[in-house]
Parts: C-alpha cells; structure tokens; sequence
C-alpha cells in the first residue's frame, strides 16, 4: 500500500547550493446535490528549496488556487503557502522561522493528493482544523529519539472577529499577512513513529480579541487540541483524528460583534471534530499499480456548545459518511473517486449529497 507517513523537506534531498524543486497539483470535478456539475483546477503548489550549508535549510511553498486570479481573488487566489528557514543545531533541537504550518491534525501540514484518500481534504480538516493554516512564527523542532519528534512554534493569535457559527474560526486566521502579533499564540505537536503506527497529540492556544472594539467584555481566547493516529499493517490502513476547539468569552464575542454588524454570529463556545476510516488495497498482488477502496465517517460540528443565552443552530451540528476509491499507477500519482452524503441535526434542512472525481500528484 502507498506510504502515507510524513515526509522530511524536500531540500533534505539536495546538495548544498544546488536548489531542490518540488511540487503538487489535484483538478476536481464536482457534483453537489441541486447544484451544477463543476469542473476546477483547484490547486498547483510550486516548492523550492535550497540549503545554504549543511546548517542553513530553505524551504518555500507557493500557491495558486482555481487556475485564474483577478480583482480581489475573486476567481482564485495566490499565497505563500510556507517560507522558512531552518537552523540546524542539534538532532534534538534546531531552530525555524519564517511563514510556517500550524502543526494541528494530520493532513494541515501534508497536503499532496497522494498522501490522503478522498478528492476533497476532509470536513473536519476543513471546517474545524482550518486547512490551510499558517502563520508567520518562529519555534524549535527536532528528533527525541526513541520514534518521538516534536515542533513548537510562536504565532500571532487570531482575529475573532473573523469567526462565524457556520465555518468557526477559519475567518479568524492572519496568514502571516501584516499579522497583528499583540495577541500572540502558541503551537506544538508530539509525534510518535514505531512499526506501521503513527501517533501524536497537537495544539494551538492563543488570544484572539485584537479586531474588536474593545468594550467591556471578556477578551475571546481560542484553545484546539487535537489527538490522530495512523496505523498501516499488509495491506489494510487504519485513519482517525479528534479536535476540539475552545473559544473563551464566545457569549461576549457574539454581542459585541452584534454591536459591531447589527447581527448575532451565533459563535459556539466548543467545536467538536472526529473522524475513522478504513482503507485497504483491493487490486491484486501480482499488480504493480494499486487501487485502494476506503470508507470514513466523520463529526464536524460547529455548534457543538454554545455559550449562555444562545442555542446551536442545528444546521450546523453536523456529520457525513465517504467512501470512495482512488488508483495509484505510480505512488506519486492519484486518480480518486468518492461519494459523500452529509446529515444534520435540523429535521427541515437535510444535507447534501456530493460525487467527487480528482486527479492529483507531486514530484
């Protein structure tokens, strides 16, 4: 089965001075119940990479979202997705700063197409962990030995006037744009590698009340744990990931953005995302491409627990079942194909159903 573990930079690879180019592309067709078909070039990512010396590590990623970008990013969008420079002091401990990933969850910090099943990221890495997150920063990473690895940044906080009850606090991220850093956070994850599995416990804590006007309410703070593990053996490959996200003062937020907009955002206090799935390689042995089937089951509730004197908009409390299969004629390279159908807690909006075909792949 196709190796999904976490990859080291690229410019691991490369020869001091000689720059290491790498890349990914996924273009999807997609089908969403009462919605035209769509057909997209959703992302081409361009990596460069370069090492100074054998102490002095370069990494970049740039991005272009949907093919064409015009006006405002209207039709697309353009970013620096990662840049940073690595001081490399000690197998233990070394230094990294620049614009870097928030290492919270499993698929925000490796994103190639090849590396997840499914055409679409999944919800819970979409509406609860807001992929793609980053941010400029600076930390510390390094190797503990015994299968342990850690990374720990300090981050600009984020702007909770961003926040919205639908898609939590993706709003609220700064993107290492003109970031305001007077609500500073911090990230981190421990990682655990040891035959076949592939465990680790993550964070981020911060405050988030920068973009408000200030009045007398309880400045917003943002908490998100997250716990994943991977665990491959044969041919089978088990996937699973929990999030919770904390925001401090939401009932202040909400009335003093209402203050601000007229309107109620109707901001949760916690939430929740989870997710299994299961995948194994249906092609035969003597085949040297592989076709994988999985099937995952995910929780992305954003209105999980509301704050005192607001009550969850059930539209939004919600959870959907994938399957699908993707065909690996070369590791590097993905052609997908899955199903999606997404439930609710509302008895009178019933979630969509969605056909999703994608191909992607990196080099």
């Amino acid at each position: 089965m196709v190796c999904l573990l976490l990859a080291v930079p690229a410019y691991a690879q490369g020869r001091e001075g000689v720059p290491t180019l790498s890349g990914y592309m996924e273009t999807h067709l997609n089908k969403e119940q009462n919605l035209p078909t769509e057909a997209d070039m959703h992302r081409f990512v361009f990596m460069v990479g370069h090492s100074f010396s054998d102490r002095i590590k370069f990494w970049s990623e740039f991005e272009v979202e949907h093919a064409v970008v015009t006006g405002a990013g209207v039709s697309g969008e353009v970013g620096i997705e990662q840049a940073y420079v690595d001081l490399m002091l000690h197998r233990r401990f070394n230094l990294r700063a620049g614009v870097v990933l928030v290492p919270v969850g499993i698929v925000n910090e490796r994103q190639e197409p090849p590396t997840f099943y499914g055409v679409e990221r999944t919800f819970v890495d979409t509406v609860i962990v807001p992929t793609t997150w980053r941010d400029a920063g600076v930390g510390a990473f390094g190797d503990l030995g015994r299968g342990f690895s850690y990374r720990a940044y300090l981050l600009p906080g984020m702007d909770a006037a961003g926040f919205t009850a639908a898609d939590g606090i993706a709003g609220g991220r700064q993107q290492g744009s003109r970031a305001d850093a007077s609500d500073p956070a911090v990230s981190g994850r421990l990682e655990y590698r040891r035959r076949g599995l592939t465990a680790a416990g993550s964070f981020w804590a911060g405050g988030s009340g920068f973009g408000l006007i200030r009045l007398d309410i309880e400045t917003p703070t943002v908490t998100v744990g997250s716990l994943d593990a991977r665990y491959r053996r044969g041919r089978h490959e088990l996937r699973g990931q929990w999030v919770a996200v904390n925001i401090g003062g939401a009932g202040d937020l909400n009335r003093a953005l209402q203050l601000q907009s007229g309107n109620s955002p109707n901001i949760a206090s916690r939430l929740l995302g989870a997710y299994g799935e299961v995948a194994t390689r249906v092609s035969p042995e003597r085949w040297a491409d592989e076709v994988v089937a999985f099937a995952r089951y995910e929780l992305f509730d954003t209105q999980n627990k509301m704050p005192a004197g607001f009550l969850p908009i059930q539209e939004l409390q919600r959870s959907a079942m994938v399957i699908g299969a993707t065909y690996f004629p070369d590791p590097d390279v993905a052609f997908k194909f899955d199903v999606s159908r997404e439930r609710n807690k509302s008895e009178g909006i019933q979630g969509p159903w969605r056909l999703n075909f994608g191909v992607g792949w990196w080099f």
